[in-house]
């Protein structure tokens, strides 16, 4: 497939995410396919699909060589694109953060994705986590606890995030989550506060402890890790819970926000501990590479499996994080980086 030419739906390609795959799409030779339920956002052209009109979506996607979602709340938007993608015989991929609704789509659909390919939560959270716990586990399959420790110097949540946030707030009846014994645990204990030794130049930093992501969906999903915990800096996760905080602020050319990040995983089994630590630039702007470098892996022949699969199952994690360099800077294990071909 001459993926110059190939059309890839994005559906929600008007929020905020939705522009960056767009763009990422354009400037890797694809053409972006503008769907969203909202027609007066869309641009000429564009396709207008509410996800309870299944008619609308196949129209949408006839043609188009994948679809990425990236219009939340997924516990909405997910199962319905995931079955017109599975109609159009397309792969799907997201940028869901829900853990419920990432949960949904490896329950409901691995037995009947068969050889397309369904990637949920290829983002920030959930995916970027599996890819560098996947790169540091090596050939292991097994590990005792998994800690992905997420220092954003702040938080300025899209209007997206705050709809699935209370989105999953509701279905889990105000419950908190965590991934412990093997499974989803739902409680009503109060988060420590914790001291995380997050690597130069960021530094220890205090972190929200059981602040549950994604990545305790996408990383049991392939490897048997009984624990996976992750944690917030405590000054972000403040900026997520006040609700005057404002929506994200552009201040480059690529659309970016100020916000930097640095993802720090840590891998024990018994004395073995290994790690490996990410940074780089806005939450939200680095979904986008990673959606897109899904799809372009899967239309172009590069995965590892099919049907429902996370991104360390899906792909050559080492091989997809070097792909990201331009836009991240991954340290590895054995003390090396990664860095751009």
């Amino acid at each position: 497939m001459d993926h110059f030419k190939a059309e890839v739906a994005v559906y929600g390609a008007y929020g905020h995410t939705g522009k960056f795959v767009v763009a990422e799409l354009a400037e890797r030779g694809y053409t972006p396919r503008h769907v969203g339920r909202d027609a007066a956002k869309l641009p000429a052209g564009g396709w207008q699909a509410a996800v309870d009109d299944p008619a609308a979506l196949d129209r949408a996607l006839d043609g188009a060589a994948a679809v990425i979602n990236t219009a939340g709340p997924f516990a909405t938007t997910a199962a319905p694109l995931v079955e017109a993608a599975l109609r159009a015989g397309i792969p799907y991929v997201d940028v869901a953060a829900e853990i419920e609704a990432n949960r949904d789509t490896f329950s409901h659909f691995k037995d009947r994705a068969g050889n397309t390919s369904v990637v949920p939560a290829m983002a920030f959270f959930g995916g970027l986590g599996d890819l560098l716990v996947t790169t540091a586990m090596g050939d292991r399959t097994t590990a005792g606890e998994v800690h992905v420790a997420y220092g954003l110097s702040g938080w300025h949540p899209t209007a997206g995030t705050r709809v699935a946030g209370a989105v999953s707030g509701e279905r889990r009846g105000g419950r908190r989550v965590r991934y412990s014994g093997g499974r989803l645990q739902y409680h009503t204990d109060t988060l420590p506060v914790l001291e995380w030794p997050f690597p130069a130049p960021l530094g220890p930093r205090d972190v929200i402890g059981e602040f549950t992501m994604a990545d305790v969906v996408t990383v049991p999903s392939h490897l048997a890790v009984p624990e996976v915990r992750t944690y917030m800096t405590a000054t972000a996760a403040a900026d997520l819970a006040a609700p005057e905080t404002p929506a994200p602020a552009a201040v480059d050319a690529r659309g970016r926000s100020a916000q930097t990040f640095m993802v720090d995983v840590v891998i024990r089994s018994g004395t073995e501990e290994r790690r490996i630590t990410a940074t780089g630039q806005d939450i939200y702007a680095i979904s986008a590479p990673l959606a897109v470098e899904a799809v372009d892996r899967i239309l172009t022949g590069r995965v590892r499996t099919t049907g429902v699969a996370s991104a360390g199952a899906a792909f050559d994690a080492p091989d997809f994080l070097r792909a990201l360099s331009p836009h991240l800077s991954v340290h590895a294990p054995d003390g090396s980086a990664f860095t751009a071909r």
